[in-house]
């Protein structure tokens, strides 16, 4: 039995970022709903309430019936998880005079209190609300203030039950993380034993009892997901895991080789599928993003079904979906509008009328990499940036050809190998090449030109939900400037993307 925190979800935006701080302790967490609660079980340590973009008054405001849990393991509140509380026990919570966001001092913090100690007074907060405890119930002792926030934080009497005002789990609250490990780790009883190690062995173990001598069909990206995917169920069901390559003609330059040769030394039974042909006649004259995802991802799924019915009796379909993923399908407010179709592929296992083992579906990207590692899979894979599904496809703006795609490739090589020969690939979560369509003039050689124009994009980011523009030193950026005209026929201009996601999102399409 794997002990865990439950975190019900208001609607944050800041809540996967509790689990992921809660994760960092080694100490297992899930996010559910708050308007679908799972029962208190025995594995179940304690309890955190989210923020939410709500208020408590408003007539619709999120809620949950919290008797279930308080007084039979810790509670801890957080923003508006702290202000519920208040609210159902008879307090006042009432719009802030003056919205509080950013930046707060704790200028009274008693830390004889678990949740509290080794809190330094001073100790700066972050702050995002726009109501304010005005009144606490009876039983409900002030922990923490700021100059502005009398309640800060507050402790329920005779029972583990506390709220607090700010956020911890963001880095902007210093001591943020102690109040966290205080909570989960002295509060709760945590034993911290949730590692990478313990995953692999409690997943194969589970994995062995739940495929038995089933074989399993998985289609290989070359990424770190479905690659920590494919290993976790090879240890579980050896040759009877069949993986699948697709070559869809939008890898990045002799990456389908690569792939299938990095994937020979681990041991996995691998077939590569030369399926350039299929995917460039799909496209054909499409140019709108959508229309040419969906081109992508129907053709994906008629050559991965023709593959996977060669092989007989298969009856399970395996994927690398991870945690994120999962949440969002069980989001509070239902799956999030349309951005841009997942690149997952949805309709294999309808269509091939399989069941679906996905071992990494409570698993953060990060620590999808530490398994990885731990499993000995190699660093070229783990350390691989994310690849848009859609590949290159994507990348080129306007209709796809293989004229166009070999030209990104080379710009996208020069850039990548750039990259990785300067030091800083590992510094950037994620990066490539984009193939505008537009051209501009230029002049070589006393000659005149009017040829394409490519965008470079390189970000910093943790889970790819928000991303910063990597500032890349300017000094690099003209001499790969410099590399990409002189060696790509066809390119003119390099441009560099400074957007950061949000507004923007790190793909152009």
């Amino acid at each position: 039995m794997q002990e865990q925190i439950l975190i019900l979800d208001f609607g944050s935006q800041y809540t996967q970022l509790i689990a992921r701080r809660v994760r960092e302790l080694n100490v297992y967490c899930e996010i559910h709903p708050f308007n679908d609660p799972p029962p208190l079980t025995e594995d179940i340590k304690g309890v955190i309430l989210s923020g939410s973009p709500c208020s408590v008054s408003e007539a619709d405001a999120p809620d949950v019936d919290l008797s279930a849990y308080r007084g039979k393991v810790p509670v801890l509140g957080v923003c508006y998880g702290a202000q519920l509380m208040v609210h159902k026990n008879g307090g006042y919570v009432q719009p802030s005079t003056i919205r509080e966001y950013g930046r707060a001092r704790l200028h009274e913090v008693n830390d004889k209190l678990d949740l509290m100690k080794e809190i330094t007074v001073n100790s700066q907060v972050w702050m995002s609300h726009g109501d304010t405890i005005s009144q606490l119930p009876e039983n409900f002792d002030i922990i923490a203030s700021t100059p502005s926030v009398r309640v800060a934080a507050y402790k329920i009497q005779d029972e583990q039950t506390y709220g607090i005002q700010f956020h911890p789990e963001v880095t902007h609250s210093t001591e943020g993380k102690i109040v966290l490990r205080n909570f989960v780790v002295h509060i709760c009883d945590c034993s911290q034993d949730w590692t990478p190690k313990t995953f692999i062995e409690e997943t194969v173990d589970g994995l062995k009892a739940q495929l038995g001598e089933d074989k399993v069909v998985l289609g290989l990206s070359g990424g770190v997901d479905s690659s920590v995917a494919a290993m976790l169920i090879h240890q579980a069901i050896g040759k009877n895991l069949y993986c699948i390559f697709v070559d869809n003609g939008l890898l990045r330059k002799g990456e389908f080789q690569q792939v299938l040769d990095s994937y020979k030394h681990m041991g996995l039974n691998v077939k590569g599928v030369d399926a350039r042909a299929a995917f460039y006649a799909a496209l054909e004259g499409l140019t709108d993003p959508e229309d040419k995802r969906k081109a992508i991802g129907r053709t994906f799924i008629e050559v991965f079904d023709a593959e996977a019915h060669s092989i007989q009796d298969v009856k399970w379909l395996g994927q690398g979906t991870i945690y994120p993923d999962v949440i969002e399908s069980v989001s509070v407010k239902g799956p999030s509008a349309t951005i841009k179709s997942h690149h997952n592929v949805g309709g294999l296992p309808e269509r091939m009328k399989m069941k679906v083992v996905e071992p990494l579906n409570t698993l953060f990207k990060d620590e999808v990499r530490l398994v990885g590692k731990t499993l000995g899979i190699d660093e070229a894979i783990i350390g691989r940036h994310p690849f848009p599904g859609p590949g290159l496809a994507i990348r080129i703006l306007g209709d796809v050809t293989a004229a166009k795609v070999a030209l990104i490739q080379e710009v996208d090589h020069i850039f990548i190998d750039g990259l990785k020969k300067a030091g800083l690939y590992n510094e950037i979560w994620q990066a490539g090449a984009i193939l505008l369509p537009i051209q501009s003039v230029g002049v070589m050689g006393d000659e005149r030109t009017y040829e394409s124009v490519v965008a470079l994009r390189a970000v910093s980011s943790v889970d790819g939900m928000t991303a910063d523009w990597y500032h890349l030193p300017y000094e690099f950026m003209g001499d790969i400037s410099n590399e990409i005209i002189n060696r790509v026929k066809g390119v003119n201009r390099v441009v560099y993307d400074i957007s950061s996601k949000p507004p923007a999102t790190i793909e152009w399409e």
